[in-house]
């Protein structure tokens, strides 16, 4: 049987969606599973995909993987599920149900041969053990720089900075256009490498982003700050989950969406009188120690 799983979305979406695929090979060990996504390199080493292909590959797809042939197309996106929009399971399990099959828990992961490791950890070899953060979102090209919805505010992610520059080297996970930090370096620009980044950092402060699913693909507990998204749908039982403080002000919820907030939001529609009331700054620090 050949089956195709076409992954839309982001690259947090993309290393999410490889726990999906270990559980649809579970359910049909001896399909020839073809993934369709954007990101590729996820899947290098992965033992569940027979075969990756991208967009611009997808010539021919039908007559050599579908006509005449035992096969099973998943390609449905369960963002435009209403399992979703509701709010009330993980998407891990409403994503495998789209693809016949069930969810056990299953967790993303990524493979790092030990020639990317042996290039890429030189690098992170510093004076001070490494704390990573990746306090902002969001894929090259977004227009926002900062989303109340999803981001670490600057006044509390400088602050944080502040109480641990002095024992820790900390390393920053972010876009060119994202704000710089002082008293931090940038990271390489490579996801695999970042993925040895986490891996060498004795410490780790992320956001529902990329990074976030990296380090669980690695078995890398972490610091995890939730804003608007909830760790009941994205996140997993081995970070210290860090919930944001209820909002001081009534929510503007006339807008066009069939969720009650959207991943980036400009800040005139903050329900928070200032950015420090979003988290409580003593409990992430408190965590991170």
């Amino acid at each position: 049987m050949n089956i195709i799983f076409h992954i839309e979305g982001g690259l947090g979406k993309t290393v999410m969606a490889t726990a999906v695929l270990k559980a649809i090979k579970k359910s049909n060990p001896k399909a020839q599973i073809i993934v369709v996504t954007a990101y590729p390199d996820v899947f290098i080493g992965n033992p569940n995909a027979s075969k990756v292909l991208t967009n611009g590959q997808l010539n021919g797809i039908y007559k050599n993987y579908i006509m005449d042939k035992d096969c099973k197309v998943f390609a449905i996106d369960p963002y435009s599920t209403n399992r979703f929009v509701q709010g009330k399971e993980h998407l891990l399990s409403i994503w495998c149900d789209l693809c016949e099959t069930n969810y056990n828990g299953e967790l993303p992961e990524l493979f790092i041969s030990k020639a990317e490791a042996q290039y890429f950890e030189p690098i992170y070899r510093l004076d001070k053990p490494i704390m990573a953060i990746q306090p902002n979102g969001g894929s090259v090209g977004q227009n926002l720089m900062y989303s109340w919805t999803r981001d670490i505010p600057t006044p509390i992610m400088q602050d944080v900075i502040e109480y641990f520059k002095d024992d820790y080297s900390i390393i920053h996970i972010k876009r060119p256009d994202q704000i710089n930090y002082a008293n931090t370096l940038g990271a390489i620009d490579d996801y695999r490498s970042i993925a040895i980044l986490l891996q060498t950092a004795e410490k780790r402060l992320l956001i529902d982003s990329s990074a976030m699913h990296i380090a669980t693909a690695l078995n890398l507990p972490s610091v995890v700050t939730w804003v608007t998204t909830s760790p009941n749908v994205f996140g997993y039982d081995m970070h210290n989950n860090i919930l944001a403080n209820a909002p001081k002000k009534e929510l503007n919820l006339e807008h066009p969406f069939y969720t009650k907030h959207q991943l980036f939001e400009t800040l005139n529609t903050l329900p928070y009188n200032d950015l420090n009331e979003i988290f409580d700054k003593a409990k992430i620090i408190k965590a991170l120690k």
